[in-house]
């Protein structure tokens, strides 16, 4: 029975996979490709590119925007005024809000404010996102972080010299020293000596650092 309600649902969505127990409302864009799984509800008039991955009990207001290749985690709310642009990575149980100061007795509904992720950012889990905020692109939110202002994007030259030097800490630990597969405070750590500086809270690195 089981079996014959996934291909239902394939049959109906030929474009895109969707779990039989997830509701997308009629109105809402879907990319093809794109899966969407258990309990997950997506609003009318909300747009997902294509690719992408909706993880269970995920919701999607109606104008919210998700780029290409985006994938979002177990038992996120995406609220209305929220943009994630291509290739976002979003955390189990990361939170978004979308109005400063709620009141159960005052509505909020033209108060709304936007937050937008920039391409590549990664936000892990149980990570707060306060609204009104954007986060540039490639910036990485550690998990259970309280974002309460703008984070600049990570400049390109810089985020392909560090991506090279964790990938070969993260291939090769023991030809950099380390017993086992480092942390990311450790490759820092590792980076200082070559002119890599990492202020507490800044998302910008000074470079150079040796090349891979």
């Amino acid at each position: 029975r089981l079996v014959a309600n996934h291909e239902a649902s394939r049959h109906m969505n030929p474009d895109h996979f969707q779990h039989e127990s997830a509701c997308v409302d009629e109105g809402a864009q879907i990319g093809a490709g794109t899966r969407i799984w258990h309990y997950t509800h997506v609003c009318a008039g909300a747009r997902v590119g294509k690719d992408c991955v909706l993880g269970q009990n995920v919701y999607v207001a109606p104008t919210v925007v998700i780029g290409d290749r985006a994938r979002v985690q177990n038992n996120v709310s995406l609220y209305d005024g929220v943009t994630l642009e291509d290739e976002v990575f979003i955390g189990p149980s990361a939170v978004f809000t979308n109005v400063i100061n709620p009141r159960a007795e005052v509505s909020r509904q033209n108060e709304y404010q936007t937050t937008r992720v920039g391409r590549g950012v990664t936000i892990g889990a149980n990570a707060t996102v306060l609204c009104g905020h954007s986060i540039g692109r490639y910036a990485l939110i550690g998990a259970g972080s309280v974002l309460t202002a703008d984070v600049p994007e990570v400049p390109a030259a810089e985020r392909v010299r560090l991506e090279a030097l964790g990938e070969g800490f993260y291939r090769a630990p023991a030809q950099f020293g380390f017993m086992q597969t480092p942390s990311v405070r450790e490759i820092l750590s590792r980076c200082e000596p070559f002119g890599l500086k990492v202020r507490p809270g800044d998302t910008s690195f000074r470079f150079p650092c040796p090349s891979m």
